[in-house]
C-alpha cells in the first residue's frame, strides 16, 4: 500500500502537506504578525532565503489558499501579501510554535543534585 492511499485521509498528513517545507510556517508567522507585508520587506526579514524560494512558496501558499496576493496597477509594481481567513485559522498553532520556541530555544542547563 502506497503512503497516500494509507495516510490520505489523516488530519496531520494533510495539513503538512499544505505547510511543508522550511520556510512556510515562517512566511505564515511573519504575515500573521505584521498584517500584510511586501514582497521585498519580506524577502529582507527573512534572508538567507532566496528569491526563487520566496517566490515559489508564496504562489503554493497562495495556491493553498493560506495567502493573499494583492497586486496594485503602479509603477513601480505594488504587491502585498496577508494571509486569508483560512490562513488565520492557523495563528493559534503560529501562537503556540513560537510560544515552545521560547522557551526550548535557550534550555537552562539541568541541576545536578550530586
Amino acid at each position: 500500500m502506497d503512503f497516500d492511499a494509507k495516510f490520505g485521509n489523516c488530519p496531520i498528513y494533510y495539513t503538512i502537506s499544505k505547510i511543508e517545507g522550511k520556510w512556510k510556517w515562517v512566511i505564515l508567522y511573519k504575515l500573521y504578525k505584521c498584517k500584510v507585508m511586501r514582497y521585498n520587506r519580506l524577502w529582507d526579514d527573512l534572508q538567507p532565503i532566496a528569491h526563487r524560494t520566496l517566490s515559489k512558496q508564496l504562489k503554493e501558499l497562495e495556491a493553498d489558499g493560506l495567502v493573499h496576493r494583492e497586486q496594485y496597477n503602479e509603477v513601480p509594481p505594488k504587491v502585498e501579501y496577508s494571509l486569508t481567513k483560512d490562513g488565520e485559522t492557523l495563528t493559534p498553532i503560529l501562537d503556540m510554535m513560537s510560544q515552545w520556541g521560547e522557551r526550548h530555544i535557550n534550555p537552562r542547563p539541568e541541576v545536578s543534585n550530586d
